[in-house]
């Protein structure tokens, strides 16, 4: 099959490519720059020129597949609203241009915000009326295109997608408590965050692609809920801090637009994903992830 990414190069995407090449597939990435597209070659990939708002080139690189794979998204949290319209034409388009053709669309969403202090199960969605989810209206036009000959599939990963090369949300915390010089847990720190490796979640996409009907939702998560005490205390073990507990209301100046996420009970089960799919996760856990100590290697000095 030949197969369109979107964030071919990102810390998830690049993760999929490889899936997909190991698995006999065609991928066509897409590339935003030289560097991207460089790495692309180098992995075995084709490239399409463009961005997440070149709508143009979406639409040439989903024609000429057999399949779409979306994992591109605008991780600027200073400008959450604009990543989320962004987000949502992208996909607008690329459903458009698969309309009525039968073949697979598999697209990102999220776990963490669809009924926090639940079990989110992948029959859950997100409630508008009680709930700001940034891929809230990307979720429901997807579902929307399954009537109208897309083969759609949602891949929801844990708020915490680990691994080596990760610029997620550990790495934030981690930049926090080395500038506070104490690695922090909001309350009792017993609030949880569903987990996932990057190569755990690959497949997930894979599957999608290849055999999911139309409308599927999947967890990309391996574990349920890894609580926050548990991340902070590993965190303060290996950059050698005090670990401490800060009341709700102190956690904004601790942790600037962080507090919000770190402060989320989000667990959710991927048990109906792993009976669907025949899905696996075979990589290490979070807490055993960050002992391994790369998440803490000083960073490289740039050449001379």
């Amino acid at each position: 099959m030949r197969v369109f990414v979107t964030g071919a190069t990102g810390f998830i995407g690049s993760a999929v490519v490889q899936e997909l090449l190991g698995a006999g597939h065609e991928v066509v990435g897409l590339a935003r720059s030289d560097q991207a597209a460089a790495a692309l070659g180098a992995a075995g990939a084709e490239v399409q020129r463009g961005s997440l708002d070149d709508l143009d080139s979406l639409r040439s690189g989903a024609a000429a597949a057999d399949g779409v794979i979306h994992t591109a998204y605008i991780h600027d949290f200073s400008r959450m609203e604009d990543a989320a319209n962004t987000d949502l034409a992208a996909v607008e388009t690329l459903g458009a241009t698969l309309e009525g053709s039968g073949r697979p669309f598999v697209i990102t969403s999220g776990v963490a915000l669809i009924r926090p202090g639940h079990v989110v199960t992948e029959e859950d969605g997100a409630n508008p009326g009680s709930i700001s989810h940034p891929r809230l209206h990307t979720e429901q036009t997807v579902r929307d295109m399954a009537g109208r000959g897309v083969r759609t599939s949602i891949v929801r990963p844990g708020a915490s997608v680990h691994g080596e090369g990760d610029h997620g949300f550990v790495p934030v915390l981690i930049d926090v408590a080395r500038t506070k010089g104490v690695s922090a847990y909001i309350g009792d720190g017993a609030n949880r965050w569903p987990a996932v490796h990057r190569l755990d979640a690959a497949p997930i996409y894979r599957l999608a692609l290849e055999k999911a009907p139309a409308a599927s939702v999947f967890h990309a998560v391996a574990e349920e809920g890894v609580s926050t005490r548990e991340i902070a205390e590993v965190i303060g073990r290996h950059l050698d801090v005090p670990v401490v507990s800060l009341a709700p209301d102190e956690a904004a100046e601790h942790f600037g637009w962080m507090a919000a996420f770190f402060g989320i009970d989000a667990p959710a089960s991927s048990a109906l994903t792993r009976e669907r799919l025949g899905w696996n996760p075979v990589q290490v856990g979070l807490i055993a992830d960050l002992e391994q100590g790369h998440y803490f290697a000083p960073a490289p000095m740039p050449a001379a």
